[in-house]
């Protein structure tokens, strides 16, 4: 039986509000692809994120900056297509929403019709909420994020845990009541003291979704590619591997070569 059979109607912001009213957690994965993301939908995800993180896991590249506004709306465009119930956020990349509130309408409005997704999420807080504001005028629904914000990491000079210093953090916590007041109807703060996020949490009414922000928050967000083992790379604290399919699949091609060369494969049944 499914997980989420007894509830399979759409998932909505307005459904992620009632979730977090109840104290119901709220789970939420990356998907890149048409099959991903069907996969992790009849799992039963409540929010599906087409992350900028498909600069690293899809494209090899080191940081999230390199990916454009064309790749993400290829790639959300492909997700959509298999997804039934989740809501799907895309990210808006760097670039395409930081020093102008004009283009990031454009580029908002440009993958909401192209995509056909859900939602946006934008990283930052005061610095970019004219952009914030721009997009929800168009009734764009908006989901912010804060702490350790990758397309940023220039700035920061490492992936270590923000917001540990008092100036930080009273900045975060300001940012995060912004973005609500602004309109913003979820905030993902990312490798930031647990306490801190719990009283985020405690503070706003809209959701708030953790990665590497302890549990006292919404709910949680992991990248698909680390949490099923497709990578090994890369092991912080925060990341729980659920399965080792790098191992299963070498296993699997490394059968299939041999079979191959062997002259095993394919076999009589397997031909015409």
């Amino acid at each position: 039986m499914s997980i989420h059979s007894e509830d399979s109607r759409r998932v909505t912001t307005q459904r992620l509000l009632e979730m977090k009213q109840r104290k119901e957690k709220i789970s939420m994965l990356t998907a890149y692809d048409f099959t991903m993301g069907n996969i992790v939908d009849q799992a039963g995800v409540d929010i599906i994120l087409v992350g900028d993180s498909a600069s690293n896991v899809m494209c090899g590249n080191i940081t999230t900056l390199p990916i454009t506004l064309d790749q993400m709306i290829f790639l959300a465009k492909s997700v959509v297509r298999g997804v039934k119930r989740a809501l799907v956020v895309i990210d808006m990349p760097f670039g395409s929403y930081q020093g102008n509130s004009k283009e990031a309408l454009a580029s908002a409005i440009r993958i909401m019709k192209e995509t056909h997704g859900d939602c946006l999420k934008v990283e930052g807080g005061e610095e970019i909420i004219e952009s914030v504001k721009r997009i929800l005028s168009a009734g764009i629904p908006v989901m912010g994020h804060l702490g350790l914000m990758p397309q940023s990491i220039n700035k920061y000079g490492s992936y270590t845990v923000r917001a540990k210093e008092n100036t930080e953090a009273e900045k975060l916590i300001s940012d995060a009541h912004l973005l609500e007041e602004t309109g913003c109807f979820a905030i993902v703060l990312e490798k930031i003291p647990a306490k801190l996020a719990q009283q985020v949490a405690s503070e706003l009414t809209i959701p708030v979704i953790g990665i590497g922000a302890g549990g006292g928050v919404d709910g949680q967000v992991l990248v698909l590619h680390d949490m099923i083992g497709l990578t090994q790379d890369f092991s912080p604290r925060f990341l729980r591997r659920y399965a080792n399919l790098q191992s299963i699949m070498n296993e699997a091609i490394e059968h299939y070569v041999e079979d191959v060369k062997s002259g095993d494969f394919p076999s009589e049944k397997e031909q015409y």
